[in-house]
């Protein structure tokens, strides 16, 4: 069974719709709702249509991709790539920082710990909505959605920043409620967290940034429960943070303004996939192995990717017949591939 990467487009919407009911909630980029999806899909085939970015513009383009088994055409998977955040509303993060003073009268110094509302990471390039069918999550196919995105990007560099960042989602409780939300933004709103999940996925979390205090938060004035969900993810998320530390991505004390998940940040040209693959023309294809490989091919709405078995030949490399065949390529196609790791 072969899966591979492919543009997503208009037809996928009921695909989209149905991964996202099985989310959870919590899950910005992915709402369980037709017509917010819908409007992705539209904005990603917008972004997939235009060949080239004007001189001097910046573009706040979308693009979703799709993971799809090669023999059924059953879409099993999804990833989104942002090229440039914070471009037509402010990119708000909380940063975590330190205050230190000291006390002469004591003679005690005290650290106390703030939430700062901060657009430090504006313009840098997202990758997200990166979901899973539960039935699939073996064999890899988690880290092929993942680095798909990076070979998307390597493909067509100038139309993403130097900086990349992703948002993973934040601790969400047994009955769907969110510790942080609980203890720090639902005190000035008048909607739970389930409520607030809703309409953040429809409309953006930009309400949020409105109508929160502008001035730091002391940590040490929110509950235990709220103070104990900074900066952590969900348990369904720590493979994705795996992911991202073995791609090269840290965690610089930035965290989601909404769950308080964690932002894991990187600069792209040293993001491990696009640092480490190489672009090789196919020689031959065959059934002879070699080492398993990610494989992609094809520009925009023609990118496609899959694993595939690769050895070097000569100038070019050899690739097996089931990746070959997985995205239509033939000897002498050209292709970006980086080893499996």
């Amino acid at each position: 069974m072969t899966f591979r990467i492919r543009a997503a487009g208009v037809d996928d919407l009921q695909h989209l719709y149905e991964m996202a009911k099985l989310t959870g909630g919590g899950f910005t980029n992915l709402p369980p709702d037709r017509q917010a999806l819908s409007a992705k899909l539209e904005r990603s085939g917008a972004a997939f249509a235009r060949d080239e970015t004007p001189d001097g513009v910046i573009a706040d383009e979308l693009f979703v991709l799709i993971l799809e088994n090669a023999e059924t055409r059953e879409v099993r998977g999804t990833c989104q790539i942002f090229t440039h955040v914070g471009q037509q509303h402010p990119f708000y993060s909380y940063r975590i920082g330190t205050l230190t003073q000291y006390s002469g009268a004591l003679k005690r110094t005290f650290r106390a710990e703030m939430l700062s509302l901060a657009t430090d990471l504006e313009g840098s390039t997202e990758v997200g909505g990166l979901f899973l069918h539960p039935g699939e999550r073996a064999g890899g196919l988690g880290l092929l959605l993942a680095r798909s995105r990076y070979l998307f990007i390597r493909a067509h560099r100038a139309r993403f920043a130097d900086r990349i960042l992703a948002e993973l989602r934040g601790v969400i409780d047994e009955a769907g409620g969110s510790p942080f939300w609980d203890g720090l933004a639902g005190r000035f709103f008048g909607m739970n967290f389930q409520d607030a999940d809703r309409f953040n996925a429809v409309h953006g979390h930009q309400f949020i940034a409105d109508l929160m205090p502008k001035h730091p938060i002391y940590t040490a004035m929110l509950p235990e429960h709220a103070r104990a969900a900074i900066g952590l993810p969900h348990p369904s998320g720590r493979a994705a943070m795996r992911m991202l530390e073995n791609e090269g991505f840290s965690f610089e004390n930035y965290v989601d303004i909404f769950d308080g998940g964690p932002t894991m940040t990187a600069r792209t040209d040293r993001v491990r996939t696009v640092r480490e693959a190489q672009d090789s023309p196919i020689v031959a294809i065959d059934r002879d192995g070699g080492e398993e490989a990610i494989v992609a091919t094809g520009r925009l709405g023609d990118f496609r990717a899959a694993y595939g078995r690769v050895r070097p030949a000569g100038n070019g490399i050899v690739l097996s017949v089931e990746c070959a065949k997985a995205l239509d390529l033939a000897e002498d196609d050209r292709v970006t591939w980086a080893l499996r790791v």
